[in-house]
């Protein structure tokens, strides 16, 4: 007799988190190096949107916020015109829509498909969303109005800057879906983390956790930095041995004397 046919298994459901301020507030003072070493221990391999850099340089400041994502398609010529621009919200526009939408503590990720032939977006709706309570911006494309962006404090991390209007090539197809950014699959929620160095992608639910063991390791590796500075040799200090360990657990304890 014919075989069953099979039945998919459905996809396990992730129940969301939300990470709270105060988590993100202790994760933007953390380093981009601790927090992809704690996540390479627990089998992260890249978490870094390698390729992205600030427009503000390494006055950048850091941040840390909750991930809204926006996917973008190749543009069409019967849709991506001058007059989807219009007033009021529409399907075609979702950009304007996302930009609407997101929250204070967002961060907003944009899928652009590595694809810096046109601007992701410029100064106006950059400025929308910080005014909005965004903590910054982020695309794997290009941004246009790069001088102006660049002289905000307000982080906008790209692959470039050019003038070419987004209706060129890309497309505004999701919002809030999962997407890649940078080679790097983002999902809605996720904290986005960046210093002059990087932006990091870091699971929603391992924020907390993360921010705990990272807050740890800058203070240990704070310390070791201090003894490498006099002179010392790395075997048994980088990475720290349990006696290196101990000699920093009693340093703090005695109060973080200047060492000799």
């Amino acid at each position: 007799m014919p075989a069953a046919p099979l039945t998919p298994t459905p996809a396990p459901t992730r129940a969301p988190v939300r990470v709270d301020d105060t988590v993100l507030d202790r994760l933007a003072r953390i380093s981009s190096g601790s927090l992809t070493t704690q996540l390479y221990k627990k089998g992260f391999r890249q978490p870094v949107l390698v390729g992205l850099r600030p427009l503000q340089g390494l006055q950048v400041p850091r941040f840390a916020g909750r991930a809204f994502t926006l996917r973008m398609i190749p543009a069409r010529e019967d849709i991506d015109t001058y007059a989807t621009l219009t007033t009021a919200p529409n399907a075609d526009n979702l950009q304007w829509v996302g930009v609407e939408q997101t929250q204070p503590g967002d961060v907003m990720v944009i899928d652009s498909r590595r694809d810096a032939s046109a601007a992701s977006m410029g100064h106006m709706l950059v400025t929308r969303m910080m005014k909005r309570g965004v903590r910054g911006v982020v695309t794997d494309g290009a941004f246009r109005d790069g001088l102006e962006l660049a002289r905000m404090t307000f982080p906008t991390w790209s692959a470039g800057v050019t003038a070419t209007t987004r209706l060129s090539f890309h497309h505004v197809a999701d919002l809030q879906v999962p997407i890649a950014c940078a080679g790097v699959a983002v999902y809605p929620g996720d904290v986005i983390h960046g210093d002059a160095d990087n932006i990091t992608v870091v699971p929603a639910h391992l924020a907390a956790e993360l921010a705990q063991l990272c807050e740890a390791q800058d203070d240990l590796e704070a310390y070791l930095a201090l003894r490498v500075q006099r002179g010392e040799a790395l075997w048994g200090l980088y990475p720290p041995s349990p006696e290196t360990r101990e000699q920093h657990r009693r340093w703090v304890a005695d109060g973080r004397p200047a060492l000799d």
